[in-house]
């Protein structure tokens, strides 16, 4: 006998043709099956909620108007495409989301063909879809290029820098804005305050254009005299009446604002955008979170989630009862706050991510979350400090990399004691290449009067920030993502000796000398070691710069067999500056192994996951080092012969 049919309509689409055979009618069904979809996976893996509710019918809209992948869509941070996923053949591989192996969470051009462009990062579709643009026309393409931004992201310097360049020969450009009045916390700013206005949808624009094919007889001078007479029209009665007069200012039509949960409103709408030869933009109002209560009524908890229970919304489980190291950051700066009036906090549009808005809701004059802006953030600490302030720049690893030119030019070149703070750093997770933290020691460990901090547990992340007070110069402390080692907190802060190492450990076979995140694997490796007759140093690095001179060179003279280990890619990291510091001293003989970040980009999966699978963990720590002895002949015959590698 042959298996009943699926009565769902998500069940037969492979692809858009599928979605496009369905009836205007049957669209609102498909939605709510698109939202129980992804419910249902997310509640189980984890992942972007929020976000992905609110577009469903935005996506089918989309997907039924245009023609995907010969029409581009682009996602402007792409934590929202769940939707867009399961409608373009990844509907068997969504199980898989997120998941080693799996699909990504964000577009991948690697993944579909749907994917026009990778994201992972705000404010970059816009610049994406406009040099695909002009790249169609160019080449005789007649498809349309389509960009989907948040009222977030379009606050970005990188998005404003595109809408200043939008060219009006770019007739196949067709920008979204998902106006939800939030990025991941509410957006800030006077831009997205007035993008964001409730007005009513207009229809001057079939009148302008009826009104252009009517005067084309006309003689030139009457042209242009009548094209005048429009333009001041058009200024005061969209300056009046809505937010089009900024938009169009910069060479879009506008249309909008209109209802983005009524897909009778946006068919015929994105079909009409699809028909004007002109830049377009169509402004969008959402819910983030629709259709699923909990997330509708706390967006920012079901921004990015965990697994939960879908009937209460609660996470699933109990968490251990180690803080987290972005809440003992929090509890610490608050506790510095209290005693230092000069002290404040800048964000870019994460608050909740870094454990500011505890500080916002103590301190609300203090802390200032200046939107999706890194490199305004960077900036805009620099020019307080130069007035005796002391500014914490809290931005995730990943997110402080857009703002590299202004940390070196505007923070440390010229030496302001700005202190940042890098959550996320390292291994970050399941949002994968983007999100991970794992260049941030390469990128500051080269600049200039900088001071690089990881501490190795969430005891001496709160020592480190007290520290870094003391310092009259940049500093940047990276720690990682999720619950410290569950460490005794110190009551009294202390100020941590600059550049000097911890040694835990003495051994006479080798020293492991680990950074951050890595010392308690590294801790754990050498008692491994030991069971197999190795006598392990074990050495907290602390600070990446300056680093530990004097410990360092003694190890490499006295045991001559350095293992390095850090959470960062192997090129210009933690381990570099101990290679360079040996050969700075004419102890290149000196035999050295890294562990840590080979040279290419980490994919998506658990921490755990990836940690074992680029021997991160204390097996792998251990394995590498009995390969590194082996591989020089210094070890027992017995114990070489035991030895089972784990390939890469």
């Amino acid at each position: 006998m042959s298996e009943p049919q699926s009565t769902r309509f998500l069940d037969r689409i492979e692809g858009p043709e599928d979605l496009k055979s369905l009836s205007p009618d049957q669209l609102p069904q498909l939605a709510q099956e698109l939202r129980d979809e992804i419910i249902q996976h997310v509640s189980a893996i984890g992942g972007h909620l929020a976000s992905s509710l609110g577009v469903v019918e935005l996506t089918i809209a989309l997907h039924y108007v245009f023609d995907s992948p010969r029409d581009k869509i682009i996602w402007d941070v792409g934590h929202q495409a769940y939707s867009h996923k399961l409608l373009t053949g990844r509907r068997q591989a969504f199980t898989t989301l997120r998941q080693m192996g799996g699909i990504s969470g964000f577009p991948r051009r690697g993944e579909s063909p749907h994917d026009a462009f990778g994201t992972g990062h705000a404010s970059t579709s816009l610049s994406a879809a406009m040099g695909m643009a002009e790249a169609l026309v160019r080449s005789g393409d007649p498809h349309k290029v389509v960009a989907v931004i948040g009222d977030g992201g379009i606050t970005g310097g990188m998005a404003l820098e595109a809408l200043n360049q939008t060219r009006h020969t770019l007739n196949n450009l067709i920008v979204i804005l998902n106006d939800n009045e939030m990025s991941i916390a509410p957006s800030v700013g006077s831009f997205s305050t007035f993008l964001s206005q409730a007005v009513a949808r207009q229809s001057h624009g079939w009148f302008i254009r009826l009104l252009r094919r009517m005067v084309k007889p006309l003689p030139q001078w009457l042209q242009d005299e009548i094209a005048y007479a429009g333009r001041r029209w058009r200024q005061s009665f969209l300056g009046f009446f809505t937010p089009g007069i900024l938009v169009e200012a910069f060479g879009y039509h506008y249309i909008g604002p209109i209802d983005g949960h009524r897909l009778d409103l946006l068919i015929p709408v994105l079909a009409q955008a699809k028909s004007i030869g002109d830049p377009i933009l169509v402004h969008v109002l959402t819910t983030k979170g629709k259709g699923y209560a909990p997330a509708e009524n706390d967006a920012v908890a079901f921004h990015g989630i965990g697994p939960f229970d879908i009937e209460t919304g609660y996470p699933n489980g109990m968490k251990g009862q180690a803080p987290s190291y972005t809440t003992v950051f929090s509890q610490t700066l608050l506790r510095l706050f209290a005693e230092q009036p000069k002290l404040m906090a800048i964000t870019a549009a994460m608050p909740q991510g870094t454990g500011l808005d505890r500080l916002q809701a103590a301190f609300p004059d203090r802390v200032f979350d200046l939107g999706i802006t890194e490199p305004h953030c960077v900036t805009f600490a620099a020019g307080m400090a130069t007035q005796g302030y002391r500014p914490v720049v809290a931005i995730y690893s990943t997110f402080l990399q857009r703002a590299y030119d202004q940390i070196l030019h505007d923070v440390c070149l010229q030496n302001l004691n700005v202190i940042f703070c890098l959550d996320r750093a390292g291994i970050v997770g399941e949002d994968g290449p983007t999100h991970h933290g794992l260049f941030d020691l390469s990128y500051l460990r080269s600049l200039p009067n900088l001071v690089l901090m990881a501490p190795a547990d969430e005891n001496e992340l709160q020592h480190m920030m007290r520290t870094a007070l003391e310092l009259d110069y940049p500093v940047a402390i990276r720690y990682p993502r999720g619950q410290g080692l569950g460490v005794p907190l110190d009551p009294q802060l202390k100020v941590l000796p600059l550049g000097k190492a911890e040694v835990l450990e003495q051994g006479r076979d080798l020293a492991l000398l680990a950074v951050g995140a890595g010392v308690a694997p590294a801790r754990e490796a050498a008692r491994l070691l030991r069971e197999r007759g190795l006598a392990a140093t074990v050495v907290n690095a602390r600070f990446i710069k300056p680093l530990d001179r004097d410990l360092i060179l003694d190890l490499a003279d006295r045991i001559g067999r350095l293992v390095t280990v850090e959470e960062n890619v192997l090129a210009g990291g933690f381990g570099s500056g101990v290679l360079e510091l040996l050969a700075e001293a004419g102890m290149s003989s000196v035999l050295v192994h890294r562990i840590g970040i080979p040279d290419h980009f980490v994919e998506h999966g658990s921490q755990e996951m990836l940690r074992s699978y680029y021997r991160l963990d204390p097996q792998g720590i251990c394995i590498s080092c009995l390969e590194f002895l082996a591989a020089h002949e210094l070890l027992p015959a017995p114990t070489a012969a035991r030895i089972s590698s784990r390939p890469l």
